[in-house]
């Protein structure tokens, strides 16, 4: 009998000790319906005044103000060349020069025919007023002195083009052509471009047009330079809107002062619509469902979730253009798992929202 009673105070133990540790690890949310929750930890940030751009993005090539291939006029011998690739000219300094020597004989000679067509022409005029010698002969030797002009400008002019000068300031291209060899008419011998500036073609989509001003800044980065940011401004719009791509072809001035960019070089541009001041947060903050967006907002201790309009984007931040104030503490960690109402604890966030200029593609 003895064996039973201890066997049943043995069990009254083990049940009492289980009810012991079930209250013990009994939460509170499950201690009864009047048990208050816990607050969430979140992460907050209060939206910062930035100045917002919009902007649109293309991709562009470069291309020279002025570029021209330089050819030879007459057939020579090469005997100056100054034609070292890379080299900035100035307009009228001579690239090459060919053998001149029988074209100055030439010239020389036509000089002493017009000279001796004016003193024959000089002499007949003062024995005209005599009489001395007919109206037709002056008039025969007065042609003659035309012709000896004439032919002076174009030997001079043959002379000429056997320097070649410069158009124009620019860089000179590269040359296969080397001091002695014999050049026909017509064979190239190098390129120039002006490149102090270049011209930057793209196009803008149509639904930009409206926004297009002449003298919008350009920004435009290059893969060969990934570290540097070229600068210009809008200068030339096209006059028709292609119905192919249904955009319109538009025109930049790049600076170009240290001659880093070349023509015909591929480039990113970025076009600037307008510039505004605009409130801008954190992307992550920023929930979707469907068409609504909004965010959750910490105050008194609690969350609440506040509809916001958006604008412009950058890398991780929106601008938000209504509901919201700079003085808002802006949710931005473990709002997915929020309702309004919840109890939060709010920790102010190191996610720094940078102070440089906030740009993006408008619409995107």
């Amino acid at each position: 009998m003895w064996k039973q009673w201890l066997v049943a105070i043995v069990l009254v133990g083990v049940v009492v000790a289980g009810a012991g540790v079930y209250r013990h690890l009994e939460t509170p949310d499950a201690r009864g319906p009047g048990a208050e929750p816990q607050a969430s930890a979140v992460n907050i940030a209060h939206p910062k005044l930035r100045k917002v751009r919009d902007e649109v993005s293309a991709v562009a090539s470069l291309k020279a103000l002025e570029a021209v291939e330089l050819t030879t006029e007459v057939s020579g011998r090469v005997v100056q060349i100054n034609l070292e690739a890379g080299r900035k000219v100035r307009k009228g300094e001579v690239l090459l020069g060919l053998d001149d020597r029988l074209v100055r004989a030439e010239l020389a000679v036509i000089d002493a025919q017009l000279a001796d067509a004016r003193r024959q022409y000089d002499r007949a005029m003062s024995l005209r007023s005599n009489n001395s010698v007919s109206q037709s002969q002056v008039d025969e030797l007065r042609t003659a002195v035309d012709v000896a002009v004439a032919q002076r400008e174009a030997a001079r002019v043959r002379l000429e083009n056997h320097r070649i000068e410069a158009p124009f300031s620019g860089v000179i291209g590269l040359s296969d052509i080397s001091i002695g060899a014999y050049l026909q008419a017509g064979t190239a011998i190098t390129t120039l471009d002006a490149s102090d500036q270049l011209e930057l073609s793209f196009a803008v989509p149509e639904r930009f047009v409206g926004q297009l001003e002449l003298g919008q800044q350009v920004r435009a980065s290059s893969p060969a330079f990934p570290d540097r940011v070229f600068t210009g401004e809008l200068v030339e719009l096209a006059t028709r809107i292609s119905e192919l791509s249904r955009t319109l072809a538009v025109r930049a001035l790049i600076d170009n002062p240290e001659g880093r960019l070349r023509p015909g070089q591929f480039m990113s541009a970025s076009l600037t619509l307008q510039e505004r001041q605009g409130l801008v947060i954190p992307e992550q903050a920023l929930m979707l469902r469907g068409d609504q967006k909004y965010v959750f907002v910490a105050e008194d201790g609690q969350a609440r979730r506040v509809a916001v309009t958006t604008g412009s984007r950058a890398p991780g931040l929106v601008e938000v253009t209504t509901g919201l104030s700079a003085e808002d503490a802006v949710i931005i960690t473990g709002q997915d798992r929020l309702s309004s109402g919840n109890r939060v604890r709010a920790i102010e966030s190191d996610l720094a929202i940078p102070e440089n200029r906030f740009s993006s593609l408008q619409g995107s």
